[in-house]
């Protein structure tokens, strides 16, 4: 008979159980130390400049003067279109870093993390 203790739970499982529950708070510190950060991200040479935070919210948009052309606006949403896709690949890239540190690079169904 296996050996049971916390409930009914098997031993084995009880590890697992703690395992989780360890592992659930370390994922919302990482997630709390995420939403703290912020990404910039530039195109165009640094004429459009993005700030995003881990949340990817838009936090700014800075924009060089001599960029803004009134007889060329498509290159100037081109810009900031480019700025704003780098930013948010940016974050994305910071929080899969941050989910590999924390799951040891366990390989999860589904592309979890």
């Amino acid at each position: 008979m296996a050996k049971r203790n916390f409930g009914g739970i098997p031993g084995n499982m009880n590890s697992l159980l703690k395992q989780a529950q360890k592992m659930q708070k370390e994922m919302e510190k990482m997630q709390q130390e995420l939403e703290e950060k912020d990404v910039t991200a530039t195109a165009g040479g640094g004429a459009v400049e993005v700030v995003f935070t881990g949340k990817k919210e838009l936090k700014s948009i800075t924009i060089k003067p001599e960029v803004v052309d009134p007889d060329d606006v498509e290159m100037l949403q081109d810009l900031i279109l480019a700025a704003v896709n780098e930013g948010l690949r940016q974050v994305d890239e910071l929080a899969n870093q941050q989910m590999s540190k924390l799951t040891g690079g366990l390989n999860l169904p589904g592309g979890l993390f």
